[in-house]
């Protein structure tokens, strides 16, 4: 049963710096909030402190996709090469729309996170400071040919989301920015998320800390894309997971169908739909990220309204409590 002293020991006991706050139904929730936003200003993180999400994007990136299906502006079946021809020729022609939300896309990608090693030390190719649109991208995607055949099986893709955003943009006719805060952010009622500059963060964001002490400035694009990079508040999560049931985004059934299982990950744990990771054969709706300095997991329970939202400005500062949250609420 979860116990909010429990949850307070485990962040005190591993150095926790961030936030987390729990929905556990029956008077159940509780909120948490440890170490520092700002450590050379001696800054504390708040309630309502605004956090990198990493990975965690690429579900407001698929509900975008998505959102753009639903007003006719895309297809499931478009395929990526029908949306930019020429411009990445080693995709395999056929690769869909729906091939790249759920990770079967078999497309090359430039952020092999099975040959990362310590995250801490990896440096983009380019500058980062060059990253800022999902056309910046380009550069990084060439050098990777297809792998597999499309559809063939599950690996988890980076390439795939940024292609998403680049294919976004083209049937969006606007920035894929833009898209995102239209399409989720603002309908979902999202106040403070937002794709922000890392290189001018406001008052209210925490700086990421590598495990040296150093800021994570270097080693993210500057402005997050379709694979990762939002910032929000936990009042955000709750918002978007409210929002999400009630079909403010995308229609109930659209969503639904987002939370069926299309890949098994790990057997009778883990499964991927579109956008989303998945436990308990689609009841149980996750979002979770990983870079330098960010570590993030937010996970609902569709049917009963339970959840939690982590997030840390540390590499790997949630998954501590997120291993005891899963085994207190879904044992």
């Amino acid at each position: 049963m979860f116990d909010p002293d429990d949850l307070a020991t485990i962040a005190d006991d591993n150095g926790f710096s961030g936030v987390a706050s729990v929905t556990a139904g029956a008077g159940g929730g509780a909120e948490l909030v440890r170490g520092l936003a700002d450590r050379s200003h001696a800054l504390p993180n708040l309630i309502d402190t605004l956090f990198a999400t990493a990975s965690a994007t690429k579900g407001f990136t698929a509900l975008t996709v998505v959102s753009l299906i639903e007003s006719g502006e895309l297809s499931f079946d478009t395929t990526l090469t029908a949306l930019l021809g020429d411009e990445l020729p080693a995709v395999d022609p056929s690769v869909t729309i729906e091939h790249l939300l759920g990770h079967r896309s078999g497309v090359g990608d430039y952020l092999d996170e099975e040959q990362l090693g310590d995250i801490d030390d990896h440096i983009f190719e380019v500058s980062a400071h060059t990253l800022q649109t999902p056309d910046d991208y380009l550069p990084l995607l060439f050098p990777h040919p297809q792998v597999t055949k499309p559809g063939a099986k599950f690996a988890y893709n980076n390439s795939g989301f940024v292609m998403l955003s680049i294919a976004i943009e083209r049937a969006g006719g606007r920035s894929f920015h833009e898209l995102v805060r239209e399409r989720v952010f603002e309908p979902a009622g999202m106040t403070s998320a937002a794709f922000l500059r890392s290189d001018e963060l406001p008052a209210q964001a925490a700086l990421g800390y590598l495990e040296n002490g150093r800021t994570n400035v270097f080693h993210l694009p500057v402005i997050g894309g379709g694979d990762g990079g939002v910032y929000l508040s936990v009042a955000d999560m709750d918002a978007f997971w409210e929002a999400l049931s009630n079909g403010r985004i995308v229609s109930p059934d659209v969503a639904a169908a987002m939370a069926e299982p299309r890949s098994e990950v790990k057997e009778g744990v883990l499964a991927y739909g579109l956008g989303f990771w998945l436990r308990r054969g689609g009841e149980v709706v996750m979002l979770e990220g990983m870079d330098a300095g960010v570590s993030f997991r937010s996970a609902y329970d569709r049917q009963g309204g339970v959840g939690y939202t982590v997030m840390s400005n540390t590499s790997g500062g949630v998954w501590p409590l997120v291993r005891y949250l899963d085994a207190q609420l879904w044992p």
